[in-house]
């Protein structure tokens, strides 16, 4: 098969989550462990660290990455979704710095897929499956120094969940996959306190009253050292500018301070560099050996190093174009904390945004601005809500807008009712932004 007819062959044949949803979720690790044990385990034949969490989770499993590719680790990294590429959910990054990452080659995608199809046919796995399966196997051929792997959904049940890690972290506890992981905080913190590990220490960046004694008792029973980075580390004197964030962390244990800069903008990456520099502080514990310097670098750099996007990314300029994953209530409430800061910079605001079927339309519409233009799309993946019917769902809240079927469509619509100090955001689905046409938003 050619890359593209492989492609299309995962895509087509195995059940993806991304498509056709929890129809695509397996609630057992049963066909994970038998396509490792097919490939002789090669989970086990590298060092990792396991990142879970609602919201945040790939941003700090890139800085993580940035960090350890800076200060001269080979470097796995396995997120998902991708946006554009299927590839940049495993990378690889080179300590010699390749810029954005070396996605996984293409020759390898089709030998794996080849090498596993008797497998494939007789166990059925889902897309996720297998490509959590190829992760590894690329890894551990690789030989990398260490990878680090983002849960897919959840954790005690998601495929990744076959790994021991050096390091646990899980980002933070929110409303989302209720369908899948329960609809409350204690359920939902329950699936994601799954990857703590006996004796493997593990980062909680954020808690809730309702997920501090679940993520703790689970801790105890795995004697598993537990550390809560908001109560080790304090954020202050944050600076927000178009391209940069700028803020002062202070060790609550050790009393120093550091001041960083980040190329990730969004106010949201205060918490998720905390949960990062405990993640660090744990490591080097462990024999890292990461400078000042390397960290510095990487945490300034790290959409260069990984080749992350759509976290309160700027694509363009007059009028001021914000490409931003976030999908569910507090993704959604981020915007808004960021827009309270930024808002004054700009005259009218114009939102971009499509869901998919599965989140709660109904708690992100009724937090929204009522006095922004909206444009109603849809991502083309049989998951998504249609923009008419989301359309129809905003009117209850009071939003007003248009429909269009396609993203760059809202979007060029949204450029031609835009003033030069405008603000134009593109949100709800990380397929959605995906879609965005990049050079169609930068053209004139």
């Amino acid at each position: 098969m050619t890359y593209q007819e492989t492609i299309d062959y995962l895509y087509s044949q195995l059940p993806m989550f991304s498509r056709i949803g929890a129809a695509a979720y397996k609630k057992d690790l049963h066909n994970t462990i038998e396509l490792c044990n097919a490939l002789d385990n090669p989970q086990t034949k590298f060092k990792s660290i396991h990142v879970a969490g609602t919201n945040g989770k790939g941003s700090t499993s890139h800085m993580l990455a940035a960090i350890l590719q800076q200060a001269g680790y080979k470097t796995g990294l396995y997120t998902s979704p991708h946006l554009t590429d299927f590839r940049e959910r495993i990378k690889i990054n080179e300590p010699a710095g390749q810029a954005g990452g070396e996605m996984i080659n293409e020759e390898f995608v089709i030998e794996f897929t080849e090498r596993t199809k008797k497998i494939t046919a007789e166990i059925q796995p889902s897309f996720f499956e297998l490509t959590v399966a190829m992760a590894f196997d690329y890894f551990a051929k690789e030989k990398v120094d260490i990878a680090v792997i983002e849960t897919g959904l959840g954790g005690r049940l998601d495929s990744t969940n076959i790994i021991t890690p050096i390091l646990s972290v899980i980002t933070n506890i929110g409303y989302d996959h209720m369908n899948i992981l329960g609809d409350t905080l204690e359920l939902i913190g329950y699936e994601k306190a799954g990857i703590i590990k006996q004796h493997v220490p593990v980062v909680i960046g954020e808690y809730l009253p309702e997920t501090k004694a679940i993520f703790k008792d689970k801790a105890t029973a795995e004697n598993a050292p537990i550390h809560f980075a908001q109560e080790e580390y304090s954020i202050s004197n944050i600076v927000s500018k178009k391209y940069t964030l700028e803020c002062d962390v202070t060790s609550l244990k050790n009393n120093y301070s550091k001041n960083f800069i980040l190329d990730l903008n969004g106010l949201y990456q205060t918490k998720n560099l905390r949960t990062v520099l405990c993640a660090e502080n744990i490591l080097m514990e462990q024999g890292f050996v990461i400078s000042n310097e390397a960290e510095k670098l990487a945490l300034a750099n790290v959409k260069k190093l990984t080749g992350l996007h759509g976290r309160w990314e700027v694509i363009a300029d007059e009028p001021t174009i914000v490409l931003d994953v976030a999908h569910n209530e507090d993704g959604i409430k981020q915007i808004l904390e960021q827009l309270l800061v930024v808002r004054k910079k700009y005259n009218a605001l114009h939102i971009i945004t499509g869901m998919v079927k599965d989140k709660d339309a109904e708690k992100v519409l009724s937090i929204l601005p009522k006095d922004a233009a909206y444009y109603f799309t849809n991502a083309h993946i049989p998951r998504a809500l249609p923009a008419k019917e989301l359309l129809e769902k905003a009117a209850i809240y009071k939003l007003t807008g248009k429909v269009f079927d396609d993203v760059n469509d809202a979007v060029i619509n949204a450029k031609n009712n835009a003033e030069k100090n405008d603000l134009i955001i593109v949100c709800g689905s990380v397929f959605l932004v995906g879609e965005v046409n990049r050079e169609i938003a930068i053209r004139p």
